[in-house]
């Protein structure tokens, strides 16, 4: 039986979001509101588009010979916001053969999101910050739900990318950072840490909901900190990736 669900875009040729090209599913629905979101468009869980997985699931179909060394990464919004239709596609596209990845934030409860983690393939987890107070400002909830994640996929021994936004002044700060690597140090399951430094290029999104964008006045990291940042990451042992987003891949044909 097919599970319905809500979409807000997809992306049918990713390179950001996973290992090779990939089909990106966009689910609508989030429960934080980061200060940094480039897709404030997908918070609200009553958008996007009514779909049922099997026709998702078909409509990925007819890209499959160009993503079959790639794969299908379900992102958000939270994806976790809505479990059973990602475990849904998840469990649909597995049975094609097709690699499956979950971008999420971790800030369900095990609970709730356990199934959908077993039934992935990779997860791209999102660590907001290391510091429940920070995380807690940037975001609107604290961290507890994805360092439980994190423990939960370590203890299964599911294959991990961890992801960390770089915001000059708050999580861009040397000791944090320091602080952060030292703790994921100890996580056998990550494979790989993408740091991704921070930038306005969705700030128009919030201009267009007359949202109130608080880090306008907040200047996108120098060379020099990025560098910094890395380093301190590969000096931990950490496989270390440094993402760079251009506008175009903010455009993903919204459904």
């Amino acid at each position: 039986m097919s599970v319905y669900g809500a979409i807000h875009s997809v992306e049918s040729f990713g390179t950001l979001d996973g290992p090779g090209v990939r089909y990106v599913v966009f689910l609508q629905g989030c429960s934080l509101r980061c200060r940094y979101c480039h897709n404030p468009d997908t918070w609200k869980s009553n958008g996007g588009k009514q779909i049922s997985s099997e026709e998702l699931v078909s409509d990925i179909l007819d890209y499959k010979h160009f993503i079959a060394k790639g794969g299908v990464t379900i992102s958000g919004g939270e994806p976790l916001k809505q479990p059973e239709f990602a475990l849904d596609i998840i469990q649909r596209l597995k049975k094609e053969g097709l690699n499956t990845a979950l971008d999420t934030a971790g800030s369900v409860p095990l609970e709730i999101s356990k199934p959908v983690l077993d039934a992935a393939d990779l997860i791209l987890l999102d660590i907001k910050s290391l510091d429940d107070k920070q995380c807690f400002s940037l975001t609107g909830m604290g961290n507890a739900n994805t360092l439980a994640t994190l423990e939960y996929c370590q203890s299964i021994g599911k294959k991990v990318w961890l992801r960390h936004v770089l915001v000059p002044s708050w999580t861009l700060d040397v000791k944090r950072l320091d602080d952060l690597a030292g703790f994921l140090s100890d996580f056998s399951c990550i494979e790989k840490v993408e740091l991704l430094p921070y930038h306005r290029l969705g700030q128009y999104k919030w201009e267009q909901l007359h949202l109130n964008y608080t880090l306008k006045d907040v200047p996108e990291p120098t060379p020099q900190e990025l560098e910094t940042a890395y380093t301190i990451f590969k000096r931990h042992g950490l496989d270390v990736l440094m993402t760079s987003l251009k506008a175009d891949t903010l455009q993903p044909k919204v459904v």
